[in-house]
């Protein structure tokens, strides 16, 4: 069974920093792309960033030159580092992981989410 854990969210002050990382846990051959999506309250779930096994990064218009994505791929572990935070940064941030092949499947993965709060 694959597991992601996520961690570092938390309160922070607006213009402040956090690092999200996000670990998968289990029999794990590879990971096509890993990346973070947030949900803020009453709106859709959105992607943040994103990262291919081959380094390819995307993200969203709203993050760009603030956020840092970056992968450990032998650790099969994203992490998220976020400057510059806004209080529309505010929402609950969650890891996902897709085509991931295990011994026996290919599927995607989410973990269960890590509360981020800017304070104006």
């Amino acid at each position: 069974q694959v597991q992601l854990v996520e961690s570092g969210g938390g309160l922070v002050q607006a213009g402040g920093s956090l690092r999200l990382s996000c670990a998968a846990s289990g029999i794990i051959f590879s990971i096509n792309a890993m990346g973070w999506y947030r949900q803020a309250p009453g709106k859709q779930r959105e992607l943040v960033a994103d990262i291919t096994s081959g380094g390819s990064t995307n993200y969203a218009d709203s993050v760009k030159g603030r956020f840092t994505i970056s992968r450990d791929s032998a650790k099969n572990t994203v992490y998220l580092q976020m400057n510059s935070l806004k209080p529309e940064d505010t929402a609950v941030y969650y890891c996902n992981a897709k085509g991931v092949i295990t011994g026996i499947r290919r599927g995607d993965y989410w973990g269960q989410g890590t509360q981020v709060t800017v304070s104006s």
